[in-house]
């Protein structure tokens, strides 16, 4: 019986991802038809003398169980299947055509000592750790040069243990920048869904120069005081659809990134093509939705739409500085609804930490055609802080239709910004007051226009199974 149930929920699955080539829907709900079959083979982790006991190293166990289901790579791919039960690892890999399924009481737990997170290379787009010079600490779950990878289950448990990791960040006793909790390379295809993730030691999860990304169903926790645990980073990375999450942790919720600096500049790879749908949640620091302040190699091409936001530091921001260089561009945030959050929009030019002393001084990003449009809020301190640069100002900025009930006296603060308004409460400053000529103006960059263009829409249909 339970073997039908799963095969059953598997095929609802199944009908749920529309199809690939992935479109825009409606209401830009990013679906995907998927024409593979379920996984033809299939291993459950204890086959590999894993021992789900919380204490058990089981680090071997997953490398051994992957290494073996290599070889159905072309046969279909496989599953390793993660039952009820407490398994902590270290850092392991992920291969491509596979599904790693974890059961409804399952908990995959991030070993607390730092030697099972093997030090890697910086990526080239940062030129060195985030946080300090050198290499990096790889993710609990990793994978790179994938294709066609599935992360689910029966909303199971990914749980990274990563308050020893923020005492050592506190401390200052850290050698090496802290490991995400997820993080794929190069990587194409891939799912993550019907999940929780708690406590990463830094971003949460991270796809990385990869294309053709759903993340849908899942949630991220942290403690609210936990230091950049980011839920969702998409990073260099395009065509990528967020659905249906609900995130709190002690950073930003998704923060948009493509390359530090001259580094990203010189990898010049935007991130590009991004949905995010159905979002909902709160921290008390970062953002709820934040560009850069990594943005030296672009992004564009980004509609987020029916966003809940409350009890939080700053719904939506944009975050770049002198020497960053690259862009931010095409930008339409739509239907958001805000609640006792203390900046509802905010363009931080001054985001001024830099990789080291080699960036370019006169790299100045260009902030064009943002469109912010359908916000309401309650309790909110400050409508918006809206600074661009001297000699730069971000253009084209259009502020729609937003009703907010602010505590401040002063409820907008704007310089070095141009654009337009129109039917927003309180009275927003005079360098946007003007009204559009053309209002559709303000509508041109709506990513239905964007999404899927001809290229994304003739490739071949990639393909995954269960």
């Amino acid at each position: 019986m339970r073997r039908y149930s799963t095969l059953v929920y598997v095929l609802l699955l199944l009908a749920f991802f529309s199809s690939a080539p992935w479109s825009v829907q409606g209401s830009s709900q990013c679906k995907q038809i998927n024409s593979g079959e379920i996984r033809p083979h299939s291993v459950t982790i204890t086959e590999f003398g894993a021992v789900g006991d919380g204490v058990t190293l089981n680090t071997k166990a997953f490398q051994n169980a992957i290494f073996y289901l290599n070889s159905f790579a072309d046969k279909g791919g496989a599953k390793l299947f993660v039952p009820a039960g407490r398994w902590l690892t270290g850092s392991f890999d992920l291969i491509s055509h596979l599904t790693l399924w974890l059961d409804k009481d399952a908990v995959i737990l991030g070993s607390t000592n730092s030697g099972d997170w093997p030090v890697v290379d910086p990526l080239p787009s940062y030129g060195r750790g985030r946080e300090l010079p050198g290499g990096r600490h790889r993710s609990l779950i990793y994978g790179q040069n994938l294709t066609d990878v599935v992360i689910t289950g029966d909303n199971g448990t990914i749980d990274g243990q990563g308050s020893i990791w923020w005492n050592w960040f506190r401390s200052k006793t850290l050698d090496y920048t802290r490991p995400h909790l997820v993080e794929l390379m190069n990587s194409t295809g891939v799912v993550i869904s019907n999940l929780t993730f708690l406590n990463s030691p830094f971003w949460t999860i991270h796809p990385v120069y990869c294309s053709h990304v759903i993340i849908q169903n899942v949630t991220i926790l942290a403690p609210l005081d936990s230091p950049n645990t980011d839920g969702i980073d998409p990073d260099s990375s395009e065509d990528i659809c967020i659905e249906n999450c609900y995130i709190s942790t002690g950073d930003d919720l998704i923060a948009i990134k493509s390359g530090w600096d001259e580094y990203g500049v010189f990898f010049g790879r935007p991130s590009r093509n991004i949905t995010i749908h159905k979002l909902t949640g709160h921290n008390l620091f970062g953002s709820g939705i934040a560009i850069g302040s990594e943005m030296s190699g672009g992004v564009s091409e980004v509609h987020a739409e029916n966003i809940y936001f409350f009890n939080s530091s700053t719904a939506i921001i944009i975050k770049t500085a002198p020497g960053r260089g690259g862009y931010v561009r095409n930008i339409y945030i739509s239907d958001v609804t805000l609640s006792s959050v203390d900046t509802a929009i905010r363009f931080n030019s001054n985001f001024s930490e830099h990789p080291d002393d080699h960036y370019n001084r006169s790299a100045l990003p260009i902030i064009e055609r943002i469109t912010v449009k359908d916000v309401r809020g309650d309790n909110i301190k400050v409508a918006g802080l809206l600074e661009g640069i001297e000699g730069d100002s971000f253009l084209s900025v259009c502020i729609l239709n937003v009703t907010l009930k602010v505590t401040s006296e002063s409820p907008w603060n704007c310089s070095y910004v141009q654009g337009y308004s129109d039917s927003v409460s309180p009275k927003l400053c005079k360098a946007l007051e003007e009204r559009p000529p053309d209002v559709s103006d303000c509508y041109k960059y709506n990513l239905s226009n964007y999404f899927w263009n001809s290229r994304i829409r003739k490739r071949n249909s990639w393909l995954h199974s269960w």
